[in-house]
């Protein structure tokens, strides 16, 4: 959510920092600020809004050689300069940015005011540079581990002080940090993309550990004091490639992107023999079949496509599958299957409530891995063994590559195990050809529909939901979870109200909302699930309703109900979701274009949610 950058060596600090915050605009954001140190004094310079407003302050002609930066999205107070990062203590010489929440800011508020401190904003940050201050006597390290042990809550913080002008001091505790490790300079960011234009060589802070940098060097302690070490990760190369490539938004860039992101998780995973192996799930054909249920934890689109996931694995596998949402999962103290398998489903690898969970099933016993996108990634490290997608770096906050990406290696998944117990030779060679053939069909759905998007197919559908009061998504089996990540891009970035139901069940509620020219998003492959999905899309129609119906190319009968029809190409029914979400992307994208949304930037959304 909110972003972090720190940097100290002999580069003048300002034009790092800032190209370091426009690096984390993608994780949404409404104020932004920096820190700089220079002959011992502390200048801070704060704005609300864009990166952009801070260009006014000519940051790159500043002198200094080491501060502190960030973008914050506002949970402690409004979106005003003084609640914008960084916060100083009393005397303006200790600049403190922090991502996460002081559980305790209020208690530790109260103390502090009655000890003679006056406070100015409303944040619960700025207990943390005049909590610094209260035990600062020289040694920057000892006050800052003193205050933290007075602080309750999660955070990722990083201190500057203007008597070691040389020296950042960070810290962690469930929100992460990475350190960029240079020849006479270090960098430090809450995410890889901050740094990666200036190293790619990392360390990555764990919990309860704090980092003590300067330009000569790294040294990490824990909050204890106990001394520990790292081993030198190396960033991957994909997280270079970060240009819009002639698009005009991220989002459509990385739309265009998927037949390469999919064939890329595929990539070596899948053998036309029927054959499929994650390698680094680390599981043997028998460890395989003593797997007595799977569980798949994740958030937002990730939990669409953990559904997703789960089904392929109860049909192909045929045993007990679920998607569980990893927000309510940690908080209900759930029942934790030792012979089963859990999985965590993030984009990020940092989602706050997804890593608890993995966290809550590791204390009850439970075997869980992570499908994860970023390298190196708290979920990744935590969980020790798991999969990444490979879909290289995703700046739109609007997830659209990962999703199919995160569907793509649960496929993989599902095919591993159900060879094992209920797929015939036959039946895993033909899923596996289908998967091995699925990104050029992708392709040919994208080219299908995106050429001339305002006034093909896909400009009138979303014509008609940018008019709509109201919108329904609906679709059976597969579909249904297909039909619920394209309502919920359309919330993101085009903010149209709109819900997604399981076909069957709209006559159990959503019906009543039926009236003349209400716009139903059908998804109706041509998939076992077809007949039944019909008649569920000839209800709404006898009420008015206008028909957006996704369906398989040739598909006339769907074609004559329809008032626009997006035609994908025909696919294995189980994995016909890498095929049917694209229509649902680009009708998002259309209908936010059409508003004049900021796409890549949607109002109160972060890209990587760290905060519970």
């Amino acid at each position: 959510m909110c972003g972090i950058v720190a940097y100290t060596g002999s580069r003048e600090a300002g034009g790092v920092l800032l190209e370091g915050l426009r690096r984390l605009e993608y994780r949404g954001y409404d104020s932004a600020g920096v820190a700089l140190v220079h002959e011992s004094q502390m200048r801070v310079y704060k704005e609300v809004g864009r990166v952009a407003e801070l260009v006014r302050h000519d940051l790159e002609t500043r002198a200094g050689t080491a501060g502190v930066a960030h973008t914050r999205w506002a949970t402690h107070g409004g979106v005003t300069r003084p609640n914008a990062h960084p916060h100083l203590d009393g005397k303006g010489r200790i600049a403190v940015v922090h991502n996460g929440i002081v559980d305790n800011a209020g208690v530790l508020k109260s103390r502090l005011e009655s000890e003679g401190v006056a406070f100015a904003s409303e944040t619960d940050t700025e207990v943390l540079p005049h909590l610094i201050r209260k035990y600062y006597e020289g040694d920057p390290v000892d006050a800052v581990r003193q205050a933290l042990s007075q602080v309750h809550g999660t955070y990722g913080i990083a201190v500057s002080f203007a008597d070691h002008p040389d020296t950042i001091v960070a810290a962690r505790n469930g929100s992460p940090l990475v350190v960029g490790l240079g020849e006479g300079e270090n960098f430090l960011a809450s995410d890889p993309h901050a740094v990666v234009k200036y190293t790619q060589r990392v360390i990555y802070l764990e919990d309860r550990e704090l980092a003590v940098i300067t330009p000569h060097g790294v040294e990490t302690i824990r909050l204890d004091g106990e001394l520990t070490a790292h081993e030198e990760q190396q960033l991957e190369g994909l997280y270079g490639d970060e240009g819009k490539g002639g698009f005009p938004h991220y989002m459509l860039k990385e739309i265009f992107e998927q037949p390469e992101s999919i064939a890329r998780c595929l990539s070596g995973r899948v053998q036309d023999t029927g054959t499929a192996r994650l390698g680094g799930f680390e599981l043997t054909p028998r460890d395989l079949t003593r797997i007595s249920r799977v569980t798949i934890l994740g958030c937002g689109t990730s939990l669409h496509a953990a559904r997703v996931g789960a089904m392929a694995v109860e049909s192909l596998a045929r045993i007990p599958a679920s998607a569980e949402v990893a927000s309510e999962y940690h908080h209900r103290n759930p029942l934790i299957d030792p012979d089963g398998l859990y999985l965590a489903v993030s984009q990020s690898g940092e989602t706050f409530d997804t890593l608890a969970a993995v966290r809550e099933v590791q204390v009850k016993g439970g075997q869980v891995m992570g499908v994860v996108n970023v390298v190196g990634s708290t979920i990744a490290r935590t969980c020790g063994a798991g999969v990444y997608l490979h879909s290289g770096p995703e700046i739109a906050v609007a997830s659209t590559k990962a999703f199919t990406s995160q569907v793509a290696a649960l496929y993989v998944f599902t095919l591993m195990l159900a060879r094992t117990r209920n797929l015939t030779a036959e039946q895993a060679q033909e899923l596996a050809g289908a998967l091995i053939g699925v990104s050029e069909k992708v392709d040919t759905a994208i080219s299908m529909l995106a050429e001339d998007l305002g006034a093909g197919a896909i400009g009138r559908a979303a014509a008609l939901l940018t008019k709509a009061r109201y919108a329904l998504f609906m679709g059976r089996g597969p579909s249904w979870p297909v039909a619920l990540e394209g309502a919920l891009k359309l919330k993101e970035i085009a903010y149209v109200p709109c819900e997604a139901y399981a076909a069957g069940e709209m006559k159990h509620g959503p019906i009543a909302m039926m009236e003349q020219d209400t716009p139903v998003v059908v998804v109706v492959p041509n998939d076992g699930h077809r007949s039944r999905t019909l008649s569920n899309l000839q209800e709404v129609a006898a009420r008015g309703a206008r028909i957006i119906a996704v369906h398989t190319e040739g598909d006339l009968e769907v074609e004559a109900l329809a008032d626009v029809s997006l035609p994908v190409p025909p696919v294995h029914p189980v994995i016909s979701p890498l095929v049917t979400v694209v229509p649902l992307q680009l009708l998002a994208y259309q209908a936010a274009l059409a508003l004049g949304r900021d796409i890549d930037r949607p109002r109160n959304l972060a890209k990587s949610v760290t905060v519970a």
